[in-house]
């Protein structure tokens, strides 16, 4: 059994340690699962994701428990099967990772997989809903991933109660070369607001915040999107997709009690003006997502900075065998490459 370590890193750590292990068919001890979180152990959409993962590889779990700081995982051996499979996080806990741990299966699938998950679609610390449909999704299909998402009901905190599907097709994934980035085509906009907020225009002064942050820069508005939705709870979210000549960069905002709905429209254009004025190829969250791809496929891909996620999960892949690693930090230029595994 491969022991592992999570004294320094969060959740995205045992995410990525599940995924590498369904995927290899070998069993893992994790200790200290987000040891370096204020409230360490599993909670609710952790244990979601262990549950969940267990169910699809059926796997042999202990530890599966809020609050826990040690799992093990010990999954069949050789391809997964695929099927139909349900998640409740229980709370406003995130889909999107849920998803983001799943993702990499498809590339092990004997058949179709479909995974319904409910709770938070667009909720703080992680991507909003918006962000794996509109930017992961297409991303990662460029380069051979054969997905979908249904987005059936929007869930915000702290109520959540939102509900997606995620489906998966057997996939092959080329080598994700993208260590560079091309000149700026244009950005697209979707901007969500809940129903109780219609009457306040949030969505679209949310865009309109966005829209007036980027006056200058040139970029073309190739698609605007402003949603009303159905929650059970008030929230709201943004996300902005810039396209450039070599691949997609995406970057979000939530809604707040008491802050100005073009204020999140402005906080999501700032990280994207960061991105136009470095040389980075991907934004910050999907550095950190397309960590695992990366090192199935081989590749390249000039990266924002090296966050804590970004060191602790190119140390996991190096764990797992994965000749991964950075080059160029020194410089203020981190590209992550990856040689594609002998035999995949």
């Amino acid at each position: 059994m491969r022991e592992l370590d999570g004294s320094d890193a969060g959740g995205q750590y045992l995410r990525s340690a599940l995924a590498l292990a369904a995927l290899r068919g070998e069993p893992v001890r994790i200790e200290n699962v987000r040891g370096d979180r204020p409230n360490p152990g599993l909670a609710h959409q952790h244990l979601a994701t262990l549950e969940t993962a267990s169910a699809i590889c059926d796997a042999d779990v202990s530890g599966a428990d809020l609050g826990s700081e040690t799992v093990t995982f010990e999954p069949e051996p050789g391809r997964i099967e695929g099927g139909s499979y349900r998640a409740d996080i229980g709370t406003a806990g995130s889909i999107s990772l849920l998803f983001d741990a799943i993702l990499p299966l498809a590339t092990r699938l004997e058949a179709p997989l479909s995974v319904t998950a409910t709770g938070g679609t667009d909720v703080a610390w992680s991507p909003p809903m918006d962000y794996l449909r509109y930017v992961t999704l297409p991303l990662l299909e460029r380069y051979g991933l054969r997905a979908s998402l249904d987005l059936a009901r929007r869930g915000f905190y702290p109520v959540g109660g939102g509900r997606a599907t995620l489906e998966l097709e057997p996939s092959t994934l080329e080598p994700i070369e993208l260590g560079r980035r091309g000149d700026p085509e244009g950005v697209r906009v979707y901007s969500t607001e809940a129903a109780a907020l219609a009457d306040a225009e949030v969505a679209r002064r949310q865009a309109e915040g966005a829209l007036e942050r980027l006056r200058g820069t040139g970029l073309e508005t190739l698609e605007r999107v402003e949603t009303t939705a159905q929650s059970a709870c008030p929230g709201s979210a943004i996300v902005l997709r810039l396209e450039h000549e070599t691949g997609l960069a995406g970057f979000s905002a939530l809604g707040e009690k008491g802050k100005l709905a073009e204020r999140v429209g402005k906080e999501a254009a700032n990280d994207l003006l960061g991105i136009l004025e470095g040389g980075a190829s991907v934004d910050r969250h999907m550095a950190d997502q397309l960590l695992v791809p990366l090192a199935l496929a081989g590749g390249r891909v000039r990266i924002p900075a090296v966050t804590d996620h970004v060191e602790a999960g190119v140390e996991l892949l190096a764990e797992f065998g994965y000749e991964i690693g950075l080059e160029g930090a020194e410089e203020g230029a981190p590209t992550v490459v990856s040689e594609r595994p002998t035999g995949d």
